[in-house]
């Protein structure tokens, strides 16, 4: 099985390293010259995993179209905002057909799209399929026990990511939910930045429990109002997703909140993070579709009035969390119990 990697991040290294030991033929395609070098002489990714000993079988190259060739998958892992980009210069070179994994977790402004939308309408005539769950990429390459969520309307595309990818410590679970699973993927990053808030802050475990619970209330109304399940967000690509990203210190989003809290300005704990966190991007998209719509989302309104409109840090945080403790609108399903 042939699988092309479309990124050298942080994810799409670690899933390439799975993919090659699990005997497939994997190909990365690299922008930089120094990354491609640095993979094929010396089997490492000096950026993101500078200990994690690739398999040897893998080839990286900076040519997208010798990459796609002749793939049986290609897995897209890129930043949302290149996302749309690297789709244009796809369907001059990939053929139709070609299943597509994407494990981007991001909205694109224009139209309020979420990655698998924008990859059908650059790529229709590809089965289009998303990765998400409770993974830490640090994790997945000390291989420890994780599990993720392939979503796709493809019985095709959900059977080779699990032919590609799964493995004794990493497995996958199906859904038909793409909505879910991947609107999951990206609000979990905004609450992660409200939750590394929180902590950085001193709050208690029982407030930091009150937040994370409530966001996952506004997350399951959001994809209600989309059209997805919001029961889908009761399993890995929902709560899992939001629990680990809101606690732990590998996230990134989690330590830019962290980074806000100790009094440091968003470019600067962006610059020390060193990486993209998707969540301060994807929150003013968020925040601008819901106020549009009409959508409460209180915990996430509040985040917006710390990071975007200028103020103070601790007493809007302090209010984000009361927001949360009042908010007593519905979730999951109509009629739900709001107290589950």
């Amino acid at each position: 099985m042939q699988v092309a990697i479309i990124g050298a991040g942080s994810f799409g290294t670690v899933l390439a390293d799975i993919a090659a030991h699990n005997e497939c033929d994997v190909r990365i395609y690299a922008r930089r010259d120094e990354m491609v070098h640095a993979i094929n002489a010396f089997h490492r990714n000096p950026q993101y995993h500078p200990d994690l000993e690739l398999h040897a079988s893998i080839n990286a190259s900076s040519d997208l179209a010798s990459v796609v060739l002749g793939s049986d998958l290609v897995l897209l892992s890129v930043p949302s905002r290149s996302m749309d980009a690297i789709c244009q210069e796809l369907a001059g070179v990939l053929k139709p057909g070609v299943p597509l994994l994407s494990t981007t977790k991001g909205i694109r402004s224009d139209g309020f799209k979420l990655m698998s939308q924008v990859i059908s309408e650059r790529l229709p005539d590809n089965p289009v399929g998303v990765l998400s769950g409770p993974n830490l990429a640090h994790e997945i390459a000390k291989r420890h026990l994780t599990a993720s969520v392939v979503a796709s309307q493809s019985p095709l595309v959900r059977q080779l990511a699990r032919d590609a990818f799964a493995t004794k410590y990493f497995r996958l679970y199906s859904s038909e939910d793409l909505i879910s699973v991947e609107l999951g993927g990206a609000l979990k990053n905004i609450y992660a930045i409200a939750a590394g808030l929180a902590d950085g802050l001193g709050v208690g475990q029982n407030t930091k429990a009150l937040l994370i619970t409530r966001a996952l209330a506004e997350m399951s109304r959001l994809s209600s109002h989309m059209g997805g399940n919001p029961l889908s967000f009761l399993g890995l690509a929902g709560v899992g997703d939001l629990y680990v990203t809101s606690v732990s210190p590998l996230s990134r989003n989690f330590r830019v909140g962290r980074a806000l809290a100790e009094g440091k300005s968003l470019e600067s704990a962006e610059a020390e993070l060193g990486q993209v966190a998707e969540g301060v991007n994807t929150l003013r998209l968020v925040y601008e579709h819901c106020t549009t719509d009409g959508v409460a989302m209180p915990i996430l309104s509040a985040l917006y009035d710390v990071i975007f409109g200028g103020k103070p840090v601790r007493q809007t945080a302090l209010h984000m969390m009361q927001a949360a403790h009042t908010s007593d609108v519905e979730f999951l399903m109509p009629g739900a119990n709001p107290a589950l």
